[in-house]
């Protein structure tokens, strides 16, 4: 009679715990390279476009700047990146890798076919879940 709220028919934990399961898949992977989750994934930004501001940046992880800033310190403690003020604009700051920050690069860059091959999902599968995910994800940003 009440099965729609029992925990188990809801499709908000099965999201939660599936992304539980998969960052903690990460662990064995990020640790020897001294990062967590969430630095792993700015890095993959700043990766792709190092120099973006840490607004961009933001919006690229869907962070706040609340849990974004001490994530950017953090990162720039550990030698990573440095954050650069504007020159014509001192609130605008972009973050910029340093040369160990892109040397890290090469060092990771086996996390997502490990990562792969420890989710059980083959090429097809993993693709199509992805898919599926980024849709939703669209679909449901006015929500936010």
């Amino acid at each position: 009679m009440d099965d729609h709220l029992k925990l188990e028919n809801q499709l908000c934990f099965a999201l939660y715990t599936s992304a539980r399961t998969i960052v903690r898949k990460y662990k064995p992977f990020l640790d020897p390279l001294g990062l967590t989750y969430t630095q792993y994934i700015a890095l993959l930004v700043l990766w792709e476009q190092d120099g973006i501001s840490i607004k961009d940046l933001g919006e690229h992880l869907m962070l706040d700047s609340g849990t974004l800033t001490p994530l950017v310190k953090k990162l720039e403690k550990q030698g990573l990146l440095k954050r650069e003020r504007g020159q014509s604009d001192e609130r605008y700051v972009s973050i910029v890798l340093t040369e160990e920050g892109r040397a890290l690069k090469l060092k990771a860059s086996d996390v997502p076919f490990q990562i792969a091959k420890h989710l059980h999902l083959d090429e097809a599968e993993g693709y199509a879940l992805k898919q599926r995910l980024d849709q939703f994800i669209l679909d449901n940003k006015h929500l936010d």
